[in-house]
């Protein structure tokens, strides 16, 4: 097996980068779980695997910051612990992001509901959380997991690259499963929106007919349905960090370029980010519920030199809440 390739220092603008990264994606998934806490009507089951998949992306930024913000220069017990909980975070996120497109798949495709539905989500769970456990648990007790000179890294801590069997660790604490997404998603992705696009066509000639109480549910569903969009994301985000890897495992010094290199840094860490662009600040529903709440936030206290504010403001605060009740229809779509 080739030596381990010269180290990759990180200079402070990559790390600053990839620092506002990890933290932009802990922000973007912490509100992913707060809108599925704060609303109970958006919470369908493809937006239940959503949150799942965003608490893995959570746990994946923290622990991505902690290891860039401590720039480790050698193997340490808080280097092992850092890796350990990426390796489990990013793992669990890739099989959370499959997990979401073969609903969808079974969903919208193969008309999957009921039972067979809640025992499919089972599943989900104990092979999304049981099988990263597993492998972490494995690596950490073998030793495999330390300080990696950020070569295959942004500088958080994964495999050791002076094991003598790295490469097969790594495939198995991340890059296996990462290359075997890239070929499953856009199968599914494919099939459900030749699914879609039929189911279009032939409902096209009877649209003008439908009533406002059927179409409601079509833009309801609709919310799940761009969930399809999650397979784009990942390939886009995750690529640079397969593309460091072969250039590791080839020797080449490409593998310390600095765009890579802060490629692959916001690769790895926005996913939590890029998810909460697509499915809270680009989704018409949970955007104005959430701009709804700010703004009620900011205006819920009187101003003190006004002795009539506190009676006075009831009659606005009714005549508000009245309001968004007759608008609730129209912001359960979610588009």
């Amino acid at each position: 097996m080739p030596p381990p390739a010269p180290p990759t220092v990180l200079v402070p603008s990559e790390r600053a980068v990839v620092l506002l990264s990890c933290a932009l994606s802990a922000l973007g998934s912490g509100l992913l779980v707060a809108t599925h806490a704060l609303w109970p009507d958006l919470r369908t089951r493809a937006r239940r695997l959503l949150l799942f998949l965003s608490l893995a992306d959570l746990l994946s930024a923290a622990s991505y910051f902690y290891g860039v913000l401590q720039d480790f220069a050698g193997p340490s017990w808080d280097c092992v612990l850092q890796g350990a909980l990426s390796t489990f975070a990013n793992t669990s996120s890739f099989f959370w992001t499959v997990a979401i497109a073969l609903y969808l798949y079974l969903s919208i495709v193969r008309t999957a509901r009921g039972p067979r539905t809640d025992r499919l989500l089972w599943g989900f769970h104990v092979v999304s959380w049981g099988v990263p456990l597993a492998i972490t648990v494995a690596a950490v007790a073998l030793k495999k997991i330390g300080y990696d000179a950020s070569d295959v890294s942004v500088g958080w801590c994964w495999i050791d690259l002076e094991a003598e069997d790295r490469v097969l660790w790594m495939l198995l604490a991340g890059k296996l499963w990462e290359m075997l997404a890239y070929v499953t998603l856009p199968l599914l992705y494919l099939l459900v929106r030749k699914h879609i696009n039929r189911a279009h066509e032939a409902l096209s000639e009877y649209r003008p007919i439908l009533s406002e109480a059927h179409r409601l549910p079509r833009r309801c569903a609709a919310a799940d349905k761009k969930l399809v969009l999650i397979p784009l994301i990942f390939i886009c985000l995750r690529v640079w960090s397969t593309v460091r890897f072969v250039l590791t495992l080839c020797g080449s010094p490409a593998v310390r370029a600095p765009v890579l290199v802060i490629l692959h840094g916001i690769g790895n860490t926005f996913q939590g980010g890029a998810n909460c662009i697509m499915f809270v600040l680009c989704t018409r529903a949970v955007r104005t519920r959430l701009f709804s709440l700010c703004c009620c936030c900011c205006s819920s206290q009187p101003p003190a030199d006004s002795p009539a504010g506190p009676s006075e403001a009831p009659a606005p605060s009714r005549m508000r809440e009245s309001q968004e009740s007759t608008r609730t229809p129209e912001g359960l779509p979610s588009t």
